[in-house]
């Protein structure tokens, strides 16, 4: 009789891949992987500790997987395990800690707690190691879209992020490696991938001078893959973005026109403080080479509000850039002191009331610029991925999202199928950010 595993992710999309790994793994070992519920002979937790509030979910699910089955081995990977090992040591719920870089140890981890049934930990020490995890996936639990991991680690050091400690510099994957996984997928049927990293800029960087590649190398063979019809970046810092970078992609048909270049701010001296490695200017400039090369990107962003030492001033400055840039989407987060920070350390701690004021203000601006771009796309033909069936009022439609990462619903007909590609026009919505579409 086969164990049961269940498996639960916390946290980014480079999470989430490393979560699929390593089911494949313990998949490849003989586990029946089931629901995260009662019953299972293991849980594994990949945790995630990019704020306090993500160190406490990931030790609240813990504590739940020991209380579903208190005989079950529970495991906390990632991020959490990582720099928080110290604390789970004396966690009487964890069994085994697996740090980063030792996921793919995943199955001889259980067989080295099972022989002694004495608590094991794994973690090495994330910043001296210049070894890429090799991790593959043949498939996802997105069943028309894959996330591939091409890069770990970040060299940036903000000054209110823990990442640095948790993933270690930066790592590249061998472009070889990535094809080959692409190439499965390919042949698996999926048509959509996207290029996920810690720090997906800094891809390539870390290679031998005779080995030199880039971000924009790895995206042009991937482009030459059979079977894949749209690639999909991950976060990119603005300054990746330069002239040939955008002119490439703009020559790319396989490329989706969105892209997420993280902000955190539209104040010079913010970004100072944050120690961000751009100004507002070379940022707007990255904006203006994608616009200048592609017609209509969708362009999202972060924005932290509430910084230490943020005056109204500066956050006016933020507020007007954001307006200014006009992007489609922009997620908002209030600051949050992180131990271990610079910036948990910095004088001119702002109060919860005034960081809640200007979130506030901020979203009200995301809302505005998210529905002029959605129906400035109304009678534009959008190419729409179909992944999933929607029931409401009493007709059945089909949801996927256009290469923009627009949302868009399009009545179920006969002959269309979850995971086809199809051509569409909008002209209103089914439902809030959900654009209603006809086939061309």
């Amino acid at each position: 009789m086969s164990k049961k595993a269940a498996l639960h992710n916390l946290g980014c999309k480079v999470n989430a891949y490393e979560v699929d790994a390593m089911q494949q793994l313990l998949e490849q070992a003989g586990y029946e992987i089931v629901p995260f519920e009662p019953g299972a002979d293991v849980y594994l937790i990949n945790t995630c500790t990019v704020t306090n509030i993500a160190d406490r979910k990931s030790r609240q699910i813990l504590h739940k997987a020991k209380k579903m089955n208190p005989e079950a081995i529970v495991i906390a990977a990632g991020c959490y395990a990582q720099t928080g090992s110290g604390n789970l040591e004396k966690d009487e719920a964890v069994d085994i800690i697996l740090g980063n870089n030792e996921k793919k140890n995943i199955v001889q981890a259980i067989e080295a707690f099972e022989s002694e049934r004495e608590k094991k930990s794994f973690v090495i020490d994330i910043n001296h190691t210049n070894e890429y995890e090799e991790l593959f996936i043949s498939s996802t639990a997105e069943h028309v879209r894959a996330y591939i991991k091409v890069q770990d680690g970040c060299n940036q050091f903000c000054s209110y992020c823990l990442i640095p400690y948790a993933r270690g510099r930066v790592r590249s994957r061998r472009i070889a490696d990535v094809e080959a996984e692409v190439k499965t997928l390919a042949a698996k049927g999926y048509k959509e991938v996207v290029l996920t990293g810690i720090h997906l800029s800094s891809y390539g960087m870390d290679f031998e001078d005779g080995e030199k590649e880039t971000l924009l190398s790895l995206i042009k063979r991937i482009h030459d893959i059979e079977g894949i019809e749209r690639i999909r970046l991950g976060s990119l810092e603005p300054r990746v973005v330069t002239e040939e970078f955008a002119r490439e992609l703009g020559a790319m048909k396989k490329i989706c026109p969105h892209f997420h270049l993280s902000l955190q701010s539209g104040c010079d001296r913010t970004l100072k403080n944050m120690n961000r490695k751009y100004s507002a200017a070379e940022y707007a400039e990255g904006c203006r080479l994608l616009r200048k090369y592609m017609d209509a990107p969708a362009l999202t962003t972060d924005v932290i509000v509430g910084f230490p030492m943020e005056t109204e001033e500066d956050f006016r400055a933020s507020y007007e850039f954001v307006k200014e840039i006009r992007f489609y989407e922009t997620h908002i987060f209030k600051f949050s002191r992180r131990k271990g920070t610079r910036a948990d350390r910095m004088e001119g701690q702002l109060t919860e009331a005034v960081k809640s004021d200007r979130s506030d203000r901020m979203l009200e601006l995301h809302e505005q610029r998210a529905a002029e771009y959605e129906t400035s796309l109304f009678g534009k033909e959008l190419e729409v991925l179909i992944e999933e069936e929607l029931e409401q009022n009493g007709k059945t439609y089909f949801i996927g999202h256009s290469k923009e990462y627009l949302k868009v619903a399009i009545e179920k007909t006969e002959n269309l199928k979850v995971n086809d590609i199809v051509t569409v026009k909008s002209n209103g919505f089914l439902g809030e950010h959900l654009l209603l579409g006809q086939t061309c």
